[in-house]
């Protein structure tokens, strides 16, 4: 799957655009979609990043289908994932995600170093990993804390379907909106952070996590996934995954 991207109103929106399958992202479409947010980021282009899915879903994450079957490739499924936050956390211009249906995993993760979360009555998040031999990525080990304090534990541990009013009430999401109002809520969060003659980028890095603290995170997430692949617990959660769908 390629990221489209459409430019509405000096603000680049990137939508996930493979509907049939949930919009899962592979390793590949992670990587472009890191370097699309970087060509986007400088600012010179456009004003803003939306991010969105096609269809019922925001992103349904990883895809399972290619999971890693060696070190190099658990290796390659977390930085991947890891240098889209960096992409975002690096970017000159706001990032807002409109997330339209359900985020799962790594998808779910990824909106975390979002600088605003827009959604609909159809959010709804849900972190998988915990029951699935996986861990969490993303520096969501920060971020998590970061956003929703206590309620990090139970939606990682537990894995609860969170609909869009308790994804509001804790801050998962900033605000709720009608669906066809969605993408234009978030293109005009974007104008409103950018007025003329704005210090938005500075503001920014000010206010974001601090790089050493997301690298930290980076590290510690990727030896928790070199150990639950050494365990055996990845290979075993994939599995039962894939049986219990059959």
């Amino acid at each position: 799957m390629h990221p489209f991207l459409d430019v509405v109103r000096e603000v680049a929106v990137v939508t996930f655009s493979r509907p049939e399958k949930l919009n899962v992202l592979d390793v590949d479409t992670r990587l472009r979609l890191a370097a699309l947010i970087r060509e986007l980021g400088t600012g010179e282009a456009v004003r803003g990043i939306v991010l969105t899915g096609a269809g019922r879903a925001f992103s349904a994450g990883e895809d399972l289908r290619q999971a890693p079957t060696t070190d190099a490739e658990v290796r390659q499924a977390f930085e991947s994932f890891h240098d889209i936050t960096r992409a975002i956390l690096a970017t000159r211009v706001p990032v807002v995600a409109a997330v339209n249906g359900i985020a799962v995993g790594g998808a779910s993760e990824i909106t975390l170093c979002c600088d605003a979360r827009i959604g609909t009555a159809a959010t709804e998040y849900y972190q998988p990993e915990n029951g699935r031999g996986l861990t969490i990525s993303n520096a969501s080990s920060v971020l998590l804390h970061r956003l929703i304090g206590h309620h990090a534990m139970r939606l990682v541990l537990g894995s609860p379907r969170v609909g869009a009013e308790e994804a509001l009430r804790i801050g998962l999401l900033d605000e709720l909106v009608e669906p066809e109002a969605l993408l234009d809520r978030a293109i005009d969060t974007v104008h409103a952070w950018t007025p003329e003659g704005n210090t938005t980028a500075l503001h920014l890095a000010l206010l974001r996590p601090r790089a050493e603290e997301v690298e930290a995170a980076f590290a510690r997430e990727d030896e928790a996934a070199r150990e639950a692949w050494r365990s055996g617990a990845l290979s075993a959660g994939v599995e039962a995954f894939w049986s219990a769908r059959t």
